[in-house]
């Protein structure tokens, strides 16, 4: 007989939390990918200021936005969260190359984008090697 292994669950709060911290992800990078695909003036100047050309904006902004929709899939968030990471390490890259104290930022999303995972599923837990 086969046992059944019941998931770990989390408390409300938790799923709660974790719902909001990555609802609030989930709606900055969209309005980031969409900014791209727009091509608005801001984005533009900030794309200039970082040296990548004005034929990539529209990429980038598919990109990010494929990455955002794949993290808002709950079948697909963590797939969804390891690209982003990626997608946003090449953000704090550019950044940082130009000593823009701004790096901190992709970075402070990278965390949330963990963060939120984190208070919604309590599988992923047992992935990170912390001792009590």
């Amino acid at each position: 007989m086969q046992s059944v292994i019941q998931p770990d669950s989390v408390s409300t709060g938790m799923l709660w939390a974790g719902s909001i911290v990555s609802g609030a992800v989930i709606l900055l990078l969209l309005f980031d990918g969409v900014a791209k695909l727009m091509k608005v003036a801001p984005v533009m100047v900030a794309q200039a200021e970082l040296g990548y050309p004005e034929d990539l904006t529209r990429l980038l902004g598919v990109l990010g936005l494929a990455c955002t929709i794949l993290y808002a899939i709950p079948r697909t968030s963590i797939l969804g969260a390891i690209l982003l990471t990626a997608f946003l390490g090449g953000a704090t890259a550019a950044k940082a190359r130009l000593k823009d104290a701004g790096f901190l930022f992709s970075v402070g999303v990278g965390v949330l984008v963990w963060a939120g995972l984190l208070l919604r599923d309590a599988h992923l837990w047992s992935l990170i090697p912390l001792r009590g």
